[in-house]
């Protein structure tokens, strides 16, 4: 395992997403997490993938052919907002999130408050019970902070008798390193 946020995501996502499961990846961008969660789910499993750039729905679409997993998953070009559209509330084992801009495409597009805050709300009511989100949240750069800090407070408020939220940082690396966020919902 990586000792870096994707890594610790993937690592806590293995540990909970179950052989046959329904996943979602709310920001395909390159296509390694859906790839992963396709691993993880296993042939019976499905997972969905959204993006708005079509850049990254192909980059995708050539990994997991790559793979050999391409039947396992969904891809859609549209927002992560739309996810209570693919799935009933109470059936997904896992949601995932990068939140940034696509790894190698465009700086000037990216993920923005309004619609991630939106996106994470959906995703809170699609789990299952002791179903989960794993967000990594890029920031600093090109994007700046206004996202981070409004996903920090967000997840500060999310509901305690429901769920669990697991904010973790790299303290001593430098610059502006990733913040992974996790999200459990009570069994």
């Amino acid at each position: 395992m990586k000792l870096n946020t994707l890594g610790i995501a993937h690592q806590f996502l293995a540990a909970r997403v179950p052989e046959g499961g329904l996943c979602i990846d709310g920001t395909m961008g390159r296509g390694k997490d859906t790839a992963f969660l396709c691993q993880l789910v296993g042939p019976e499993g499905k997972v969905i993938a959204f993006d708005i750039q079509e850049e990254a729905l192909a980059s995708t679409d050539a990994l997991l052919r790559e793979k050999g997993l391409r039947e396992r998953a969904e891809l859609r070009l549209e927002s992560h907002t739309e996810m209570d559209q693919c799935a009933a509330p109470g059936t997904v084992d896992a949601v995932v999130f990068n939140f940034g801009y696509l790894p190698g495409g465009d700086h000037k597009i990216f993920t923005h408050p309004d619609t991630s805050i939106q996106a994470i709300g959906k995703a809170l009511g699609l789990l299952k019970e002791g179903g989960c989100v794993a967000a990594c949240i890029y920031h600093g750069g090109d994007t700046g902070y206004e996202e981070r800090d409004a996903l920090l407070e967000y997840l500060s408020g999310i509901d305690p008798k429901r769920y669990t939220v697991i904010v973790a940082d790299f303290r001593n690396r430098p610059g502006d390193p990733p913040i992974a966020a996790f999200i459990l919902k009570a069994v």
